[in-house]
């Protein structure tokens, strides 16, 4: 199977109304920072999780460099879903000068 997958410099900025930002990459990596109104699910309860998934348009799937992400966007495309992998996941998005918000009282990174 063809992963459906985006480079970030091809992404509007800021993103879409309607686009739903999926991280599934581990709570700390997920605290430490991510994209902001992103849903956190991590891959391995992605298959039992996926239904709370808010209804959108399109979904980017995003992880550290884009690895996990791709695995993601596989299942839910065999479920239906219009996913698309972000090509080196939120290493490019943070190389790339692209906002990043992280929970506490810390600067956000990508870990």
């Amino acid at each position: 199977m063809q992963i459906p997958t985006a480079e970030v410099r091809s992404l509007p900025d800021p993103l879409p109304e309607g686009l739903l930002v999926l991280d599934v990459r581990e709570d700390d990596e997920w605290e430490a920072g991510h994209v902001e109104g992103s849903v956190h699910i991590p891959l391995m309860e992605l298959g039992a999780r996926y239904a709370e998934l808010p209804h959108a348009a399109q979904t980017l799937v995003v992880c550290r460099v884009g690895s996990r992400s791709a695995y993601a966007v596989g299942f839910l495309v065999q479920q239906g879903v219009q996913a698309v992998n972000l090509a080196g996941g939120l290493v490019a998005w943070d190389a790339a000068g692209r906002a990043l918000v992280a929970d506490g009282d810390h600067p956000p990174t990508v870990v």
